[in-house]
């Protein structure tokens, strides 16, 4: 039984399984994006969501212990000094598998795993804040408007900006 065994085993041994992993999280995050089997992205995403959180949170601990997983330094820096802009808004969920066929030779699943781009959503949060309005509504309005344009344009001639020229050229000569 497999009670309280975490992960997945893959066919391989537990130091091929993690050094396969900790190149993929490295390559994850130096590319944004990498191309493997569904089975190991779906992994990748556990190693993955780890190092951000521990990005997040930006102490020298935190740094040390990316840096134990993550094998090049100038990928944990670039992480650590991005991550609280980029991922500071969100809480978990900061990959995207995306399938994308078979594998041609042995027909295995193939997935795209990349990091999320929150920019994105907050475009979507903007056009959601914005209120639907009724056709009845937009009718009413629209009337509202019209009668209002119309009660400004009436008295809009009757004040010209010559008059106050001429009252400024009466008042200079006397």
């Amino acid at each position: 039984m497999r009670h309280r065994n975490a992960g997945i085993k893959l066919g391989r041994t537990s130091s091929h399984r993690e050094a396969m992993f900790r190149n993929m999280v490295t390559s994850l995050f130096k590319h944004d994006r990498i191309r493997t089997t569904d089975v190991k992205a779906k992994e990748l995403r556990r190693w993955a969501d780890r190092i951000i959180t521990l990005a997040k949170q930006g102490d020298l601990h935190s740094r040390r212990q990316a840096l134990a997983i993550v094998r090049e330094k100038d990928v944990v820096h670039k992480l650590f000094d991005e991550a609280a802009d980029r991922f500071g808004s969100i809480s978990g969920g900061y990959t995207r598998i995306v399938k994308a066929g078979n594998r041609p030779g042995d027909a295995a699943p193939v997935s795209i795993i990349e990091l999320v781009a929150p920019e994105k959503s907050k475009k979507k949060d903007d056009k959601k804040k914005k209120p639907k309005v009724s056709a009845k509504k937009k009718s009413a309005v629209s009337k509202k408007v019209k009668g209002a344009k119309k009660e400004k344009t009436a008295p809009a001639p009757a004040e010209s900006p010559a008059a106050p020229v001429e009252e400024k050229a009466q008042g200079s000569d006397s």
